[in-house]
């Protein structure tokens, strides 16, 4: 039982360091995968409520669902990278954008 009482803290270790990262950056960009559909999403990171994220979205792998907000638990994330200033940039992948990616 020691061993399952060690893997339940080290997820909520886990858990807690997202959220706080994912706080630390409300306001900026972020590329999200996930397993379930839509399957990716950029956009801003709007705000944090306990686990989960919201997101302005920009960009999703179907367009109808792009320009909304959404809620993404932030166990369902696979990989993340959040814009921060020191990295590179997550492209825009509109046309229309004025932003340029580089």
């Amino acid at each position: 039982m020691t061993n399952l009482n060690a893997f339940g803290l080290i997820n909520d270790k886990r858990e807690d360091a997202l959220v706080t990262h994912f706080k630390r950056n409300i306001g900026r960009r972020v590329f999200i995968l996930t397993e379930a559909f839509p399957f990716m999403f950029i956009g801003e990171i709007k705000g944090v409520m306990e686990d989960i994220v919201a997101l302005d979205v920009e960009t999703t792998s179907v367009p109808a669902l792009e320009g909304k907000e959404w809620k993404v638990h932030i166990d369902s994330i696979d990989v993340f990278y959040i814009e921060t200033g020191i990295g590179a940039k997550i492209p825009h992948l509109k046309d229309n954008s004025v932003e340029d990616a580089t």
